[in-house]
C-alpha cells in the first residue's frame, strides 16, 4: 500500500524541495502544494518506471553534489577568463570521447547532465552501445586531462552511487 502512495520517495522529496525553491519562500501553502506535486506526479508516472534505480551509496550523493557545485563555480571563472582574455587563435576547442565504465542509464544520464551543466563543456552524443560519451570542450589544450578529470571527479563517484 505504501508503495502505491509513495512509488518514488526520493522523487517526491526532490519535487517538493524544487517547488519550494521555485517559490523562493517557505510557506505552509507552498509545502502542502509541493507535497501534493511530489505525491501526484510520481504516482502518475510510476507506470513508466517499472524498475526504479537502485542507489547503493545515497550519502555519496551529497559529496557528488558539492563537487559538482564547486566545479560549476570554478568553471564559470575559467570560462569568463577564457572569453575575456584569450585570443580566438589561442583557444583549442575539441571533442573528447570519454569511455564509460557506467552501465545504468540513470548514472549515464546524471554524468551527461553534469558535464552539460558545467560551463565550457557539453555532452554532445552517447554512442549507440552506451559505452562512450562525446563531450565538446570550449578550450582543452590537453584532451586526455579532460577525459581523466571527468572519469576521476564524476564517473568514479557515480559508480559508487549507482553501481
Amino acid at each position: 500500500m505504501l508503495r502505491r502512495i509513495l512509488p518514488h520517495p526520493v522523487l517526491t522529496a526532490t519535487l517538493t524541495v524544487v517547488w519550494l525553491m521555485l517559490l523562493n519562500e517557505v510557506s505552509l501553502g507552498g509545502i502542502v502544494f509541493g507535497l501534493i506535486l511530489g505525491l501526484v506526479l510520481p504516482a502518475l508516472t510510476a507506470a513508466y518506471w517499472p524498475a526504479r534505480p537502485r542507489l547503493k551509496n545515497p550519502p555519496m550523493m551529497v559529496e557528488y553534489a558539492l563537487v559538482v557545485l564547486w566545479d560549476i563555480v570554478v568553471a564559470n571563472v575559467v570560462v569568463a577568463r577564457t572569453i575575456l582574455f584569450k585570443r580566438n587563435e589561442a583557444m583549442r576547442p575539441c571533442f573528447v570521447t570519454v569511455p564509460l565504465e557506467l552501465h545504468t542509464p540513470e548514472a549515464i544520464t546524471v554524468l551527461a547532465g553534469t558535464i552539460t551543466m558545467t560551463p565550457g563543456t557539453v555532452s554532445a552524443d552517447l554512442s549507440a552501445d552506451g559505452r562512450s560519451l562525446l563531450v565538446h570542450c570550449l578550450d582543452a589544450p590537453d584532451p586526455n586531462a579532460v577525459r581523466a578529470d571527468i572519469k576521476a571527479r564524476y564517473e568514479r563517484r557515480l559508480k559508487e552511487i549507482f553501481e
